[in-house]
């Protein structure tokens, strides 16, 4: 017999949901049931949500399709949120099944009774099951949700008692997204734009693969504009093989500076840039006043924006764009303590070809993308889109699953990094192939960066209390052994160098607790 739990999971797994990322609880129980007679789908066990949540982000950034969360009501859901939130703004396809209590339960307001629908519409689409029979159709409808265009995050809240009680046969439609075309006058319109002079682009979304990096050095050497990325885009292919464009800075006046000349700017799969936060006597939106803001490719309209670059090159007849040979010259190491800098040179010199980097460092990895991710190797790097901290150790753990030939580097900074700790075991149990560097400063140095910014050149010992990482120290390689990956820690650049080698010669999790100065 057919339960609604097993409709549920066989249509989700016909769809092309080949993971559930879970954390489970008593109203769940009939899914846990069903899932060993589906072979096909692969359970990993979260133990925390927020792990859960941002390993189907990990998945999605890397295969272009979803991932299931499976949360227990409403706590469990907003316990995973704020990577739910950098899945949204990544635009990112994840399927959530949260289960809930028996309609028949809900009037008597049991203790873990909450508004699950209230939270699930904060982060993207939501549908309440009414009845096991429509299990099939529900679970089509979020698989279709979720991939849009554009991805996003699509939730079924499922009342237990539809999951236990005898649901349709599964659907075997399978889905996949369709991105539009720009229409040719939208083209000729960002050409026209471009060939007027004091014009930029500002490249976001599928506009960062390989070809679309080719293509924007095209328009660039036929239109002389400026090309900039978004600061933290939801992913991008990088090294010394591809054009190089500088990201729009983080602090708004620098990102002002920057586009200060600019008349004409071009999204290609980017949002119009604005701050990060507010700040006083600081502008909210970063382009100069009057300039024109032109979207060539709008992601949330399902517009590819790579093919969107490459029609744009063609109407402006641009010539190819040689890559200026960036060849890194051997590292020696300097022997010196470790910096954001001799960090950074380390890590490219020996980072793998075709490795996927989860950039979550902060301010140690704004060093890296500035710097040091052009002249390493061909890689994908992954970037705090959401801004929602904790999202770099599960976003690590998801693409090392989806990609099990790839070596993935979890670049990490200390403070964030215990948001999600719990992705370490997850790791170890799945023997992920996940190298993880935590750039211990043992601070949280961006926030005294924004204390010194806010004109506090002296904090006081309340301010100093709350951005320091220390009494007591925090030992990430007893931490990363706790979870049952092996660990070390070092402090020079040829000591980082050494233990990188070593641990990207072994298959499975280690962790190199890196410390800076």
């Amino acid at each position: 017999m057919n339960t609604g739990a097993l409709s549920l999971i066989d249509t989700a797994l016909r769809a092309g949901v080949e993971v559930c990322f879970a954390n489970p609880g008593t109203t769940e129980m009939p899914i846990v049931a069903e899932l060993d007679r589906l072979p096909g789908m692969r359970v990993v066990l979260g133990l925390f949500e927020g792990v859960c949540t941002g390993a189907a982000d990990g998945w999605a950034r890397m295969t272009r399709h979803p991932a299931a969360t499976l949360l227990h009501l409403g706590p469990g859901f907003a316990n995973g949120i704020a990577n739910l939130h950098n899945a949204r703004r990544a635009r990112s396809p994840v399927v959530n099944w949260i289960g809930d209590h028996p309609s028949r339960h809900l009037p008597f307001d049991a203790p873990l009774t909450s508004d699950i629908a209230a939270l699930t519409g904060s982060v993207g689409w939501t549908r309440t099951v009414k009845s096991a029979k429509e299990m099939a159709e529900a679970s089509l409808a979020s698989v279709e949700a979720a991939l849009g265009p554009p991805g996003r995050v699509a939730s079924l809240i499922i009342p237990a008692d539809c999951q236990w009680e005898p649901g349709p046969e599964p659907l075997s439609e399978k889905t996949s997204p369709a991105l539009r075309e720009t229409p040719t006058g939208a083209t000729r319109e960002a050409a026209r734009l471009l060939r007027k002079g004091r014009a930029g682009i500002l490249l976001g979304g599928n506009a960062l693969t390989s070809r679309g990096l080719r293509a924007a050095a095209r328009v660039a050497v036929a239109t002389g504009c400026g090309v900039w990325v978004e600061t933290f885009p939801s992913r991008q292919e990088c090294g010394r093989h591809l054009p190089r464009f500088p990201a729009l800075p983080y602090f708004p006046e620098q990102a002002r500076e920057t586009l200060a000349k600019v008349t004409s700017l071009v999204l290609a799969g980017a949002r119009e840039p604005v701050a990060f936060f507010a700040y006083p006597d600081q502008p909210s939106q970063l382009a100069p006043d009057g300039a024109t803001l032109y979207s060539l490719a709008d992601p949330d309209k399902g517009v590819d924006a790579e093919v969107a670059l490459e029609a744009l090159a063609e109407e402006l007849d641009a010539p190819a764009a040689a890559t200026p040979p960036r060849n890194m010259p051997a590292f020696v190491p300097s022997g010196q303590p470790l910096d954001p800098d001799n960090l950074g040179r380390a890590l490219a010199a020996v980072t793998p070809e075709n490795a996927i980097v989860v950039n979550e460092a902060t301010t140690t990895g704004f060093m890296w993308n500035a710097v040091h991710a052009s002249n390493a190797a061909p890689h994908t790097m992954f970037f705090s889109t959401g801004g929602a901290i904790g999202q770099g150790l599960p976003n690590a753990l998801g693409a090392a699953l989806a990609c099990p030939d790839r070596r993935v580097i979890a670049f990490q900074a200390d403070g964030s990094g215990l948001y999600t700790v719990q992705a370490l075991w997850s790791m170890a149990r799945e023997n992920a192939d996940v190298t993880v560097v935590v750039c211990a400063n043992r601070r949280y140095r961006i926030l005294q960066v924004e204390l010194a910014r806010a004109g506090i050149a002296h904090p006081g010992p309340k301010a100093q209390a709350l951005t320091d990482l220390t009494r007591p120290v925090i030992d990430w390689a007893a931490l990363a052994k706790g979870f049952g990956v092996p660990a070390c820690s070092v402090r020079t650049d040829g000591e980082l160098a050494d233990a990188l080698i070593r641990a990207f010669a072994e298959r499975g999790p280690s962790l190199i607790e890196a410390l800076l100065d």
